[in-house]
């Protein structure tokens, strides 16, 4: 703001106040007009008091030296600027780790490679990068190789206890509840070894050699310990061990197993009923006894109703579900009209000639002549919205089925970890390394999950992924002044999409949960 002496065409001279703001001089007040000298300067210094009390008492020349020492000082600060990094994730992922107690094993090599598998998941060569570019982070490949030997030999056992404390602490001390359930991770390579080998894929990828991965999780899907199996093994074979093994080394003595049930045959539920262990487990009804099967047909289907009957020292429950007939309904439908196609296009391959899924309602003649068997569907469709569940605990019918279907928190488990954590498929392919690389996921699951119980708990109506993108996009600016040697950090949340998640970056919020 400045004063302007104004030539009028009259021959007059005017006392203009101006501004200028954007590029743009705008005429704020006209002061006074006169053709006299002595007039003109007696306006021109009331200009200057009217200035100095708009810009409280500051005189305009005053002004102008402090916008030139302001801009002095900013290419200051700007030219001794030591690094800009977008570190948002890492700021919040450092107090959610922290939170979870894995700040007790004190070596940051671990802490990185969780925080980039959250971040951005990618080869170890990769994430040196990441971690130097957006973080500046000190990290060398060397160095991780070595620490992935170290976690495997040392640390494994450290980290599944301080997950287990602390899944005890925020479920009021008591585990309950475990869910458990096998998934199977592939290998980009077509060799294999003793661990590595082809067998029954869950990825479709039957050709190539892989590992077969058991996860114990508990109530809300907290994970609480994990197995690595040979890729030809068997899945009902894998729950027993891996129970075994967490229930002795945590000293528990009250929960329940739930499991689904294709994890479910005769020997494991003798053994778990021989270690007094209760247990949940889906039922494959169709291949019970003819006396089960006549009475499973014959119970009335009524929606939400369930009825139980003995089997052994167990009950059997069965449940009926419109949603669930109409779902079974649709599938049959649809792998009919699936496979229907297939033989009348002549596309029949040997691959489709077994009995797997809804080839079951194929007959094959011995000339290799394919009719689709309409008596086989009127006999599934009998079983259209049934569900069974076999359980050695006395807990009332609805709880069974509601405790059983918490078996999705596993589901989503393997589904987080192999899609957003990318756990699969794998490169390395030493058994240490291998169980090293399912270590780090584990643990940046659990980040995961009470990073989502955070954002529950403080009302943040976001999700992980969602605040996690966010904080990709937020930098923090870091200034070496040169006189003292000190350095300025400053976290810049400019966009509203960076305020929406302020409470995270500050420090007093972690202090309180």
């Amino acid at each position: 703001m400045f004063l302007r002496k104004k030539k009028n065409r009259s021959g007059s001279t005017s006392i203009v106040v101006i501004d200028k703001c954007k590029g743009i001089y705008k005429e704020v007040k006209t002061i006074g007009t006169s053709s006299n000298d002595s007039e003109i300067e007696s306006f021109y210094q009331q200009g200057k008091k009217w200035i100095s009390c708009y810009l409280g008492e500051q005189d305009i020349f005053d002004v102008h030296d402090k916008a030139i020492e302001e801009k002095q000082v900013t290419e200051y600060l700007l030219s001794n600027v030591e690094n800009i990094l977008l570190n948002g994730v890492q700021l919040i992922l450092n107090n959610v780790f922290k939170l979870t107690g894995f700040d007790a094993i004190e070596d940051d090599i671990f802490r990185q490679l969780v925080i980039a598998r959250l971040s951005q998941p990618m080869s170890k060569a990769a994430t040196v990068e990441y971690l130097k570019t957006r973080f500046d982070e000190d990290a060398q490949l060397h160095r991780i190789y070595r620490y992935l030997d170290k976690l495997y030999k040392t640390q494994q056992e450290l980290i599944q206890q301080i997950s287990v404390e602390h899944t005890r602490k925020i479920l009021g001390g008591k585990i309950g509840l475990m869910f458990y359930d096998v998934t199977t991770l592939y290998f980009e390579t077509d060799y294999g070894d003793e661990l590595r080998e082809t067998g029954f894929s869950k990825d479709g990828k039957h050709s190539q050699p892989q590992v077969v991965l058991g996860l114990l999780v508990s109530k809300d899907g907290y994970p609480l310990s994990y197995s690595i199996f040979n890729g030809s093994q068997y899945e009902g074979r894998t729950m027993l061990p891996v129970v075994e093994d967490f229930v002795q080394r945590f000293n528990l003595d009250d929960f329940i197993v739930v499991a689904d049930s294709g994890l479910m045959n005769q020997n494991n539920i003798a053994l778990l009923e021989s270690q007094n262990h209760k247990y949940i487990i889906g039922a494959r009804i169709k291949n019970e006894s003819k006396e089960i099967i006549k009475w499973v047909l014959a119970l009335s289907k009524q929606d939400g109703v369930f009825n139980e009957t003995r089997k052994g020292k167990a009950r059997l429950i069965v449940g009926y579900s419109d949603s669930r007939a109409r779902k079974d309904r649709f599938n049959r439908e649809k792998g009919v009209k699936r496979i229907e196609k297939a033989y009348r296009s002549g596309n029949v391959t040997k691959e489709n000639i077994n009995k797997r899924g809804y080839n079951k309602f194929l007959e094959i003649s011995d000339n290799v002549e394919i009719t689709i068997n309409q008596e086989k569907i009127k006999q599934d469709e009998q079983w259209d919205g049934l569900k069974g569940y076999l359980t050695n605990t006395e807990l009332p019918v609805k709880e069974v089925y509601e405790q059983y279907s918490g078996l999705w928190t596993v589901e989503r488990a393997f589904r987080v970890t192999k899609g957003t954590l990318e756990m699969r498929p794998m490169f390395h392919f030493t058994p240490k390394r291998i169980e090293a690389h399912v270590c780090i996921c584990f643990v940046a699951y659990k980040v995961y999950r009470e990073l989502e119980r955070v954002l529950k708990v403080k009302h943040i109506n976001l999700s992980v992924d969602k605040v996690l993108d966010i904080a990709k996009t937020i930098t923090t600016i870091r200034i070496k002044l040169p006189l003292s040697g000190n350095t300025l950090t400053k976290t810049m949340l400019l966009t509203q999409k960076h305020r929406s998640i302020a409470q995270l970056f500050d420090d007093d919020f972690w202090k309180l949960i």
